[in-house]
């Protein structure tokens, strides 16, 4: 397992004041992100020009226009230009179609990102599968999925870039570790058990199903590491964690009385060795990994097009 520091000192900050008892580490991924951020941007003051990140908006929903704000605010502090392209709710399939089509021929576009979820109504398999793979931002293209089965990724799936993080961050080696991925839409762990897959992880047949909790517990239980998108409100107790766990919370939730992520802060941390909290865990390192991929692709973009340009003098 990756155990936690056995010297286990006093914990601090959040960790003591909210949780007296609290014996994990909290994973701060506010600090991961602003480091990730500091290398884009000491890359990208070398470059000869600024890359350009598309992000399409479909619908109003509050929290994606949220979370959209945020895409711009620290790209522009890495030094990535955005460009907005926003359909109303009662757009149609077509229209959001047109749309990438036209950004996938922009050459001055060098990553598309499509905010998610989108309105009822939209085939997002299919919408994800029009981006063109080489401005494939969040990484869900299938023919990249394809690449990551066989090894040779085009582009490390956001997702799979924050947890590969976060575990590196606390000197974790996946090699032998049991790992559990909950989630309630395929989409959000695309390529994710794989790529842990590839560095000796063994992913276990685990799964949310608010009908079959016995399940989930019995399965879980087993896990050196959890990786929870489900969406539920503190619906992972300590009740389905083995001692010294890792947990990756991914879900947030919102109400009238906070942010909230998918793990019962207060019961999981006194079981746990490390856990990511919600808010500050994987949110702010999912904007960073999002741009740290413009960036690669970026360069990919540049690279080909510097090599034609070769082969065309030659």
């Amino acid at each position: 397992m990756c155990l936690p520091d056995q010297r286990r000192r006093r914990m601090s900050g959040l960790c003591a004041v909210r949780y007296a008892k609290i014996m994990c580490k909290i994973i701060d991924g506010r600090a991961l992100a602003e480091k990730i951020k500091d290398e884009i941007v000491r890359e990208v003051v070398k470059l000869p020009s600024r890359p350009n990140l598309a992000i399409i908006l479909v619908g109003e929903r509050p929290d994606s226009a949220l979370y959209v704000a945020r895409k711009q605010t620290e790209a522009k502090k890495c030094g990535i230009d955005t460009h907005l392209y926003k359909l109303p709710e009662d757009a149609d399939e077509r229209e959001l179609l047109d749309c990438i089509a036209y950004l996938n021929n922009d050459n001055l576009m060098d990553g598309i990102l499509l905010q998610l979820p989108l309105p009822k109504g939209f085939n997002t398999d299919k919408i994800v599968g029009a981006i063109k793979l080489e401005k494939d931002v969040d990484g869900f293209h299938p023919e990249n999925l394809k690449k990551i089965k066989a090894g040779k990724a085009y582009q490390t799936p956001v997702l799979a870039a924050v947890i590969l993080e976060i575990l590196k961050s606390i000197d974790c080696n996946l090699a032998g570790k049991s790992v559990a991925l909950l989630a309630h839409s395929d989409i959000f762990m695309s390529g994710v058990g794989e790529i842990l897959q590839q560095h000796g992880a063994k992913i276990l047949p685990c799964y949310y199903d608010k009908n079959s909790p016995d399940q989930l517990q019995n399965c879980a239980k087993q896990a050196d590491i959890i990786i929870t998108a489900v969406g539920k409100k503190y619906y992972l107790t300590a009740d389905y964690i083995k001692t010294d766990a890792i947990i990756i919370d991914i879900g947030i939730i919102k109400d009238e009385t906070g942010t909230h992520g998918d793990v019962d802060f207060a019961s999981v941390s006194k079981t746990a060795s490390y856990i990511t909290p919600v808010p500050g865990g994987v949110g702010p390192m999912t904007i960073a990994c999002a741009l740290r991929n413009v960036l690669e692709l970026y360069k990919k973009f540049n690279a080909n097009t510097h090599e034609l340009h070769t082969n065309i003098a030659n």
